[in-house]
């Protein structure tokens, strides 16, 4: 059980404290709510951007790395299609410094052409390594577009193409942080070794004079039911051939989810689940195979995905793959499977509460969610998921013209 004390202050920002005294170091961690769906489709990359931009220095503090270190403490980011989140740890009587820097960058980067030019080729060189230059690195650039016509997620957190970010205009960037960087489109959790009242009160004399966002939200375009399997095939200079399937689902906000992230589990986690043993050990078809759920915020997508071992067919891998949706589909999972999935599930989420940075970023991400108490009821919805449920909802997604296909074939 995380406890958590809650304060929404007048601009808008919502604040979260967590106490644990056993600890002498406090965690800060900053969930804005933007991600790569709130860019527009011909200036993508900046949500991305903005994760470096961040650290580019602000309006009272030229560099943001310096005092925090200094103080003892140690930071980094991550962005995603939905969120934008930065965290930082220090020793827990250091906290007005975590405080200190958070809220001047709230306030105002240092707008510069200087450093607008340095994170942009940061960046852009990532898109190079990481997507274009590393073997299976533009999947996900020919995935998304492939499964989303309508809805914002058809782009990547690194963005269409390069030169979104290479034509990016100062104009460009202020507009974008003054827009989603702003109090009410914030989430402050701070954790560790504090006192809630003590918290808010900083909270309020740090982040309290910063002005709301003068933007106006508006809804996200809602990706329609597909009708038709879909199939893209390409050729690139890799040393497998490589199979991805992605499968409409349902949004991390909605029940459905909760048994479609067990039924993944069920097919492809550990070397005892039903595809490793039927598709890697027993039929030699892969060399590995994994299934997930994207976890998105609006409806998100279930993916297969698998590297062919030399000298099997894509239509040997598509065989054997349906096979096995075929026997989820028809026949209920056991009692010993589920059971076995839900212990593994509630061991990984007991370990990931021993650190205190997963405690905030858990009690960001519940009350993004849109219901806090997900924190400590995430679980028991786990639990409640039944072997029916599963095969239901194998039923309802696992259908042909659900689906998109990317076959990633090697030159070789």
């Amino acid at each position: 059980m995380i406890n958590y004390k809650r304060k929404v202050l007048d601009n808008g920002l919502t604040v979260i404290v967590h106490e644990d005294h056993s600890t002498p170091l406090a965690t800060i961690n900053i969930l804005y709510k933007v991600g790569a769906r709130d860019e527009s489709p011909d200036k993508t990359g900046f949500a991305h951007l903005f994760e470096h931009l961040m650290f580019g220095g602000s309006v009272n503090i030229p560099s943001y790395d310096t005092p925090l270190q200094l103080a003892g403490g140690d930071n980094n980011a991550f962005t995603s299609n939905d969120i934008t989140n930065y965290y930082l740890t220090l020793p827990s009587d250091n906290i007005d410094t975590g405080f200190w820097l958070e809220s001047d960058r709230m306030l105002s980067l240092a707008f510069t052409e200087e450093s607008l030019e340095v994170q942009r080729s940061v960046v852009i060189e990532e898109f190079k390594q990481r997507y274009l230059n590393q073997p299976y690195g533009d999947v996900w650039l020919l995935l998304r577009p492939l499964v989303y016509k309508v809805h914002p997620y058809k782009w990547a957190t690194i963005g269409k193409e390069i030169s979104h970010i290479e034509n990016a205009t100062l104009d460009d960037v202020k507009d974008f942080f003054y827009r989603f960087y702003a109090p009410d489109n914030a989430i402050l959790v701070v954790a560790g070794n504090v006192k809630a009242e003590e918290m808010f009160n900083k909270a309020q004399e740090w982040f309290g004079s910063i002005s709301r966002s003068a933007a106006t939200r508006v809804p996200y375009p809602v990706e329609p039911p597909q009708t038709e399997k879909r199939v893209l095939t390409v050729e690139r200079d890799v040393p497998f051939n490589s199979l991805y399937r992605a499968y409409h689902s349902s949004a991390r906000t909605d029940d459905e989810y909760y048994a479609e992230d067990l039924l993944t589990d069920i097919l492809n986690q550990g070397k005892s689940s039903r595809m490793y043993l039927s598709l890697v050990k027993e039929k030699k078809i892969f060399s590995e195979i994994h299934t997930y759920v994207s976890g998105s915020h609006d409806k998100g997508i279930l993916v297969i995905e698998g590297k062919l071992l030399k000298g099997k067919t894509m239509e040997e891998a598509d065989k054997a793959i349906d096979e096995e949706l075929q026997k989820v589909i028809n026949e209920s999972v056991t009692e010993f499977e589920l059971e076995k999935v839900k212990n593994k599930l509630e061991s990984r989420k007991e370990f990931g509460d021993m650190d205190l940075g997963d405690r905030a970023l858990n009690l960001a991400s519940a009350e993004w969610l849109g219901d806090i108490s997900l924190v400590n009821s995430t679980l028991e919805k786990y639990r409640n998921v039944s072997a029916g449920d599963i095969q239901k909802r194998a039923a309802q997604i696992f259908r042909e013209e659900n689906c998109s296909v990317l076959y990633y074939m090697s030159k070789n």
